[in-house]
């Protein structure tokens, strides 16, 4: 058993094959995936394609990226969005310094409103944070004195200290197609170092395609490969590194189990 547990599957590369992209990755072993929302003017079709597949869950929020070209992303009206039982977190939000496609201050905004939303609801924070340790651990550890909220750093590929600190205040680590890249020798050494039952799996498809299928459109399915390099580095076997990582899963994401229950 494995977990996607951040792709996008309402975005425009599985437009022509989403039904066997989905049904491929079951195939394997990938029994639950999160599809996550980036903009709110999407969500509703995001929430379409959860409810039209029993192992597909998603998301509500606004991606950094696009905090000043899309509607705002407040405490109420993610709250408002986040009735369905197929959504199980906000996000993803967070800081993104590198593009720098919105401004920092609108930024911090939003993220804190996923915060909010957040601690208000029980609902884990997915938080993307890229080129911002810094400030993501700033505004982690003050909203973190406000009251206490869960979440995850998805596709990590920041320092030890952002990854410190979030242990600290009980998130997870998501790990990505990026630990298997070449290049990826600093985050190895990291995730070697992380507590294993605070990581996570997951492709952030259709980007950052493992070895060895680089270059390629990146799917739920491949998750696999991230599983086997994240086994390696933590000296587990494989299957065993699926329930670990899956039972993490489950106990940041609890709203999944209760789905099903009328």
């Amino acid at each position: 058993m494995f977990i996607d547990s951040h792709c996008h599957l309402n975005f425009p590369e599985f437009k022509t094959d989403l039904n066997t992209t989905i049904e491929r990755a079951k195939d394997i072993g990938i029994d639950t995936m999160v599809t996550i929302c980036t903009k709110l003017e999407e969500f509703s079709e995001v929430l379409a394609i959860a409810e039209a597949n029993d192992q597909v869950f998603c998301s509500v929020g606004v991606h950094p990226h696009h905090v000043e070209e899309c509607e705002q992303a407040t405490f109420e009206n993610l709250l408002k969005l986040a009735k369905s039982k197929c959504v199980i977190g906000f996000g993803e939000t967070g800081l993104d310094f590198y593009y720098q496609n919105s401004s920092r201050l609108s930024q911090e905004t939003s993220f804190r409103a996923h915060i909010a939303a957040s601690r208000s609801s029980g609902f884990p924070v997915i938080v993307h944070s890229r080129n911002a340790d810094e400030d993501t651990i700033r505004i982690l550890r003050d909203e973190y004195r406000i009251g206490p909220f869960s979440g995850v750093i998805h596709c990590f590929s920041s320092g030890l200290e952002l990854a410190n600190v979030a242990i600290e205040l009980g998130f997870y680590i998501s790990i990505s197609g990026i630990i298997t890249f070449k290049t990826a020798d600093i985050l190895r050494d990291i995730v070697s170092f992380l507590p294993i039952e605070r990581l996570l799996i997951e492709t952030d498809s259709p980007y950052l395609a493992p070895v060895p299928n680089r270059g390629k459109r990146n799917e739920p399915a491949f998750v696999l490969h991230i599983a086997k390099k994240v086994a390696e580095l933590k000296k587990v076997e494989l299957f065993e590194l699926g329930r670990i990582t899956s039972e993490n899963f489950h106990q940041l994401f609890k709203r999944v189990k209760s789905r099903n229950v009328v």
